[in-house]
């Protein structure tokens, strides 16, 4: 009689193996999409217009740091930008009348002195020759004629290039010198501009590191805002479960102590796991590796308290 029961008595035990079961889990916390505001200067913080945990929109005015460096340092560029367009103006205007008539006539003299000096040493020339007149004096002379014909070429040459103008390389050296010169004033204007620390975006102030009166350095985080219409769960997901799940399928998320499922999606997962030892990837320890997955919830999670644990289920895991 034992016998003949066996079979039923195992099938009994299956099912009620099978039936008490849990699904498929994977445990992780609650998280916000952040959004983290950078110092912009080294400045100090002259006020701050919110508080931790509220909600503000976006475009809110923040916080103010000093303006009174970058103010002179942007009121500096820009009068370099000033100077450096006179001076690409004054290179397309070319030379004024007054310059060329000045060359003209610095012209007219030196050509004025060759010849003399030209005459002078052609009359000494024949008395040298007859030694009416010693060596040294005619070749004195001939040096001079040489010497006043090289400055009347240089004068003709100083001319020549007023009456030609700006050459077109000195406009567009110029042109760039006046375009870095503007670029770096807007780029100052920017960063004085973002003195004025506003939320890029709706959300609650998560966290304000500083006070009034400090003076964080670059970098440094002014703000965390938390964003988005509603949290999203952040979880490990183990081996046995990784290549059953894939971005979009539905999960079920419960908070620790609480029997209420929120639903989701999967909106990521990695295909690495989060830790890879060495013996991790054979035998029964490859079972403790987890990859790191996103779940995105509904707005009924929107009051849910940030970093609480959780466990989440998979609807399409089997």
């Amino acid at each position: 009689m034992r016998e003949r029961n066996r079979p039923y008595l195992l099938l009994a035990c299956l099912l009620v193996s099978a039936c008490g079961r849990e699904p498929p889990q994977a445990l992780g916390t609650l998280e916000w999409d952040r959004v983290t505001l950078p110092a912009p200067a080294a400045e100090r913080i002259l006020r701050i217009d919110v508080r931790e945990g509220e909600r503000v929109a976006a475009d809110t005015p923040l916080l103010q740091l000093e303006p009174a460096t970058g103010q002179a340092e942007l009121a500096a560029l820009q009068a370099q930008a000033q100077q450096r367009g006179g001076a690409l103006q004054e290179l397309r205007t070319g030379p004024r009348e007054e310059e060329i008539a000045q060359a003209r006539a610095n012209l007219a003299n030196a050509q004025a002195q060759a010849q003399d000096t030209r005459a002078y040493y052609e009359r000494l020339r024949p008395l040298g020759t007859r030694q009416l007149v010693a060596a040294a004096v005619v070749d004195r002379a001939r040096a001079d004629a040489t010497s006043a014909a090289a400055l009347a070429q240089q004068a003709q040459a100083a001319l020549l290039e007023l009456e030609r103008g700006t050459r077109v390389e000195q406009v567009a050296q110029g042109e760039a010198a006046l375009a870095a010169a503007q670029a770096q004033a807007q780029a100052r204007a920017v960063t004085l501009e973002k003195l004025n620390v506003v939320a890029p975006r709706a959300g609650r102030i998560d966290s304000l590191p500083y006070k009034a009166g400090d003076q964080a350095p670059v970098g440094a985080s002014l703000a965390v805002l938390l964003v988005g219409d509603a949290p999203y769960a952040r979880v490990y997901v183990p081996q046995a479960l990784r290549a059953a799940v894939k971005v979009g399928d539905s999960a079920q998320v419960f908070l620790q102590g609480q029997d209420k499922a929120y639903p989701g999606r999967v909106r990521m997962i990695r295909s690495e796991p989060v830790f890879t030892p060495y013996f991790a990837l054979t035998g029964q320890d490859a079972e403790r590796l987890s990859y790191l997955a996103e779940i995105s919830l509904g707005e009924e999670a929107a009051d849910l308290p940030v970093g609480f644990p959780l466990q989440a289920r998979f609807d399409d895991a089997h």
